[in-house]
């Protein structure tokens, strides 16, 4: 039997983990420091073959050498979120006290499951919540839980729907959610066992936007059918146009026809700290059920969003009760444990993050970070309208921008080979990275910009390169 004490982290492991945190804070110091451009640019099959050829049964020999193997594989190589010529995806630079925050949860590993594994963990993490639903308007009876992303608190908000429909016969029911709705509510749909007609697409108008008058259509077809609408999906943000539905006049309809009304705000949910663009929100206030990614667009590590419902009654439809974990006569006063509100068990202390990052810098920041963002959208959009070279998509609602390199006289599926291989261009010089979809069945570069430290002249970089790129692969293609 081995000597050595366990690594693990005690009262008798101070002085080694101090050591450890410290080496790593000074490896991603440096990182952060001499960070060029937000890619490398290493080939995929490079980086597989690297890490294909670890021994995992072969441990090294000291911290510093694992912390070494680790800035080859990974930190070298890393997409860099901060660096303000990623206008990717919705990753956003994550803020300083969430970061301190998450070396606190991460070293005393609270669960959040229940009360005797977290203690006050519990009460941050519901006072975060009804802060949240108050900066909605949700009302007094709102609750909620966090989870680990938009895709689950979608899930929890259409299974709590289900459960409010009654014992319906699962085949009957329906889902209304926009032509540019998030995919998570289809794979929703599948996971909670209901048809494979379930999800009804609602048209949009030109700005993206969900229309209330082909889903008034669309609820009285059903109701003609015979069939059950269990949820109307409206979007604040979706993820290529960040479009924002109508959600006041989405929510009148929905409330007309007894049909509850969820809202994914995973996106645009940070718009409740906004003290210049708060009013795109108007309306959700309505929702029965609401997602928001702190992730996006409250500059959180991943992952932290919520589910909100308004009546907290309706959240136990998730509960399940174990004696052995959360019995169904315990006080809750006494043990108020949030499990009874989550689809997880064991759960890690999301909240710290966002509790460390409002009392440091507070809500209004946030917001005018967020508003820094939303009027660089604009700028952008207005730059590549005046732009001979790129056809706009849509102008801007929120902070993405969608664009299509394009020529007259050039066919579209030429055009679409030639933006594809743009941007794989610029991802492997990783001097900037973009993101790509397809409107109308055309291939379109995306940009999502989340990143205040981000300029114009920095898009304009960014831009400039796709234009040689594509001009370069036209000219191959010619």
């Amino acid at each position: 039997m081995s000597s050595q004490p366990a690594p693990l982290l005690d009262g008798t492991a101070a002085t080694a983990y101090a050591a450890a945190i410290t080496a790593a804070r000074d490896e991603v110091v440096t990182r952060l420091q001499t960070v060029e451009r937000p890619f490398t640019g290493v080939a995929a099959a490079e980086l597989r073959k690297r890490i294909a050829d670890v021994d995992l049964d072969a441990p090294l020999s000291s911290s510093a050498a694992v912390l070494a193997e680790v800035g080859e594989l990974y930190l070298h190589d890393a997409v860099w979120f901060h660096h303000p010529r990623y206008l990717a995806h919705l990753n956003c630079p994550v803020a300083v006290p969430a970061v301190a925050a998450d070396v606190l949860a991460s070293a005393v590993n609270s669960s959040l499951d229940t009360w005797d594994q977290s203690a006050g963990a519990t009460y941050i993490e519901r006072r975060l919540v009804g802060w949240t639903a108050a900066r909605l308007g949700l009302g007094d009876r709102a609750d909620g839980v966090f989870t680990s992303g938009g895709s689950q608190s979608n899930l929890q908000a259409l299974l709590i729907a289900r459960e409010n429909a009654g014992g319906t016969d699962l085949s009957r029911l329906r889902v209304l959610v926009s032509a540019d709705g998030h995919f998570s509510v289809a794979k929703s749909a599948r996971l909670l066992g209901l048809g494979p007609d379930a999800v009804v697409e609602v048209a949009v108008d030109e700005g993206h936007r969900m229309r209330p008058d082909d889903l008034e259509r669309r609820l009285l077809d059903l109701r003609a059918y015979g069939l059950v609408p269990m949820a109307v999906v409206a979007t604040a943000g979706t993820t290529d146009f960040g479009a924002i539905d109508p959600l006041a006049d989405v929510a009148a309809v929905a409330h007309r026809h007894a049909t509850w009304l969820h809202v994914d705000a995973a996106y645009g949910g940070g718009l409740l700290t906004s003290t210049r663009h708060r009013d795109l929100l108007a309306g959700i206030e309505a929702a029965d059920s609401v997602t928001v990614d702190y992730h996006k667009t409250f500059f959180q590590p991943v992952a932290s969003s919520v589910v909100l419902v308004r009546d907290a009654v309706t959240l136990r439809h998730v509960a399940w009760h174990a004696d052995y974990l959360n019995p169904a006569d315990a006080d809750p006063d006494d043990r108020p444990n949030q499990v009874d509100k989550s689809l997880q068990t064991t759960r890690r202390f999301d909240a710290l993050k966002l509790w460390c990052t409002l009392r440091e810098l507070g809500p209004d920041r946030i917001g005018a970070m967020l508003d820094t963002v939303v009027d660089l959208a604009t700028a952008t959009g207005e730059l590549l309208a005046d732009d001979p070279d790129f056809a706009l998509a849509a102008v801007p609602s929120l902070s993405t921008v969608v664009f299509r390199y394009t020529r007259d006289g050039v066919p579209d599926a030429v055009l679409d080979d030639v933006n594809t291989a743009a941007r794989a261009a610029l991802l492997a010089s990783g001097e900037g990275v973009v993101a790509s979809t397809t409107v109308a069945g055309r291939v379109h570069l995306k940009v999502t910009l989340l990143n205040p430290a981000t300029s114009l002249d920095d898009v304009r970089f960014v831009v400039d390169r796709l234009r040689e790129y594509a001009a370069d692969e036209l000219a191959v293609a010619a």
